[in-house]
């Protein structure tokens, strides 16, 4: 028996959006060793370079987190 939408824990929209800010936390973290490795080896372009990605996907992540948010008490935006 397949579960309808109303039956499943969430929608794959929910899904989609905590998967994809799941993903952004990932980079998140990661850019921090990044932007170390960068700096143990004096690469300040590489060190700005980091920091602009993080900085691009920390607003990203709170994006996702805003359209998360509104789908889980609305069920759709």
């Amino acid at each position: 028996m397949q579960a309808t939408e109303n039956q499943r824990a969430m929608s794959n929209l929910e899904y989609d959006l905590l998967t994809a800010l799941k993903h952004k936390a990932e980079a998140l973290k990661a850019y921090e060793t990044y932007i170390q490795d960068a700096q143990q080896m004096q690469s300040q372009p590489c060190v700005e370079l980091f920091q602009k990605l993080q900085q691009q996907d920390m607003q990203q992540a709170e994006e996702l987190r805003h359209h998360l948010q509104e789908v889980m008490q609305k069920g759709k935006m």
